[in-house]
């Protein structure tokens, strides 16, 4: 039986209390609302302070969104805006953004729990005030292509590619929990986003909820991947740029694409890298997970007797927009900046082949599957140790 659409409650009140990533926070931490020093420090906002911490913690505990925060069920309106107001100010002023789009990808997640089930008028208020033109259409929602494809490339899912869509007029139709899927991903690019903080709030911030940011700091998967194997198998440095610049956007804690996730892991196993540098590699990812990544990262590793799979040719990660050959404008070196003119050979055809060709081994096969004990569950099903390395599904 399909769940009961809640009514739709379109005042401004009613919408910051249940999707407070509407407001501007910027604006309402001016004036008439509340200081940024009185939600830090005065008690009239203890409680609003204890919910933000705990939306914070649970979020880079469980970027999935399925832990739940007790103490948001029994709260009022107000005080749950103001500790998400409270939680976005926090990680604003945080030393890194990994934390920022785990929590992102959190409250996206939990916003979905109430998009999925309300009125298609409340979806079509929230996705404007969003910035995105959805239409209610013969039961369904419109949704511009421009709207679609800036919401749906990012969803790993094959349902959402647009081959699989309906399109009448310039327009992508959906049914409403589709449609509520899509916003979802809105409302994480959104909160994604720092707000702007001046330095002095980034200073008062961090004295005042230090012991707050070093428990985050602990819990969060670290997003610099250990670099090197046993025996210095594996040379970085001489990674191609496709692939540096995959491992720099796992580091800044955003997001990489399915066909990314799937070539980097590849690309490591072939380049001798042992399975927990490879899982190492994706806990900076904003929705990580120790279990699925082990679980993704044994399926492309463990095929073919541990040969494992081939990465993409340089023609595919072209055509998944992945290769950078001509240089990454957003990378903090002037060497990744740059164009890589080995790229431009015309002989070169794969990731593998370039990292070859700078005196990196490429392994044909993993030898630790040969002997060596079994690891049982730590390490997955059925899988041998690597020589010299102890498996682990603790944090790091």
């Amino acid at each position: 039986m399909a769940a009961r659409r809640a009514s739709s409650p379109l005042d401004d009140r009613s919408l910051y209390a249940e999707y407070p990533f509407l407001a501007g926070a910027e604006s309402l931490l001016e004036g008439e609302q509340v200081s940024v020093r009185a939600l830090l420090e005065h008690p009239a906002y203890q409680r609003a302070r204890t919910i933000g911490r705990a939306r914070i913690l649970a979020a880079a505990d469980d970027p999935r969104g399925t832990r739940d925060v007790e103490e948001l069920s029994g709260a009022s309106g107000d005080v749950r805006f103001l500790s998400f107001l409270f939680a976005r100010l926090v990680l604003a002023a945080g030393p890194t953004a990994a934390a920022l789009r785990r929590w992102a990808v959190a409250e996206s997640k939990r916003s979905y729990g109430r998009l999925a089930v309300v009125s298609g008028e409340e979806l079509i208020e929230v996705a404007r005030r969003l910035g995105y033109a959805f239409e209610s259409e013969e039961g369904t929602i419109a949704i511009p292509l421009v709207d679609y494809l800036r919401l749906a490339v990012p969803i790993r899912e094959g349902e959402f590619r647009l081959a699989r869509q309906e399109v009448r007029r310039g327009n992508v139709l959906v049914g409403p929990v589709r449609a509520a899927r899509l916003l979802q991903e809105g409302v994480r690019l959104r909160l994604a986003q720092p707000m702007p903080v001046a330095p002095d709030v980034v200073e008062l911030v961090r004295d005042r909820e230090a012991e707050l940011l070093e428990d985050l700091a602990r819990r969060t998967p670290l997003p610099v991947a250990r670099s090197g194997v046993p025996g210095g198998a594996v040379r970085p440095q001489l990674f191609p740029p496709c692939i540096r610049k995959m491992q720099r956007t796992l580091q800044a804690g955003e997001n990489l694409s399915h066909s990314g996730r799937f070539c980097l892991a590849a690309f490591l196993h072939r380049a001798g890298a042992d399975f927990e540098t490879i899982v190492d590699q994706y806990r900076g990812a904003p929705d990580f997970d120790e279990s699925i990544t082990r679980y993704q990262v044994e399926h492309i590793t463990l095929r073919d007797g541990g040969r494992g799979y081939e990465p993409p040719e340089c023609d595919t990660l072209r055509s998944h927009g992945l290769c950078v050959r001509d240089g990454d404008p957003t990378a903090p070196n002037e060497i990744d900046r740059a164009r890589d003119l080995r790229c431009f050979d015309e002989t070169l055809r794969h990731p593998l082949q370039y990292y070859r060709r700078r005196g990196g081994v490429v392994v044909e096969r993993d030898e630790s599957l040969e002997g060596g004990p079994v690891t049982g569950s730590a390490g997955g099903p059925g899988r041998r140790a690597a020589p010299g390395r102890s498996p682990s599904t603790g944090r790091r």
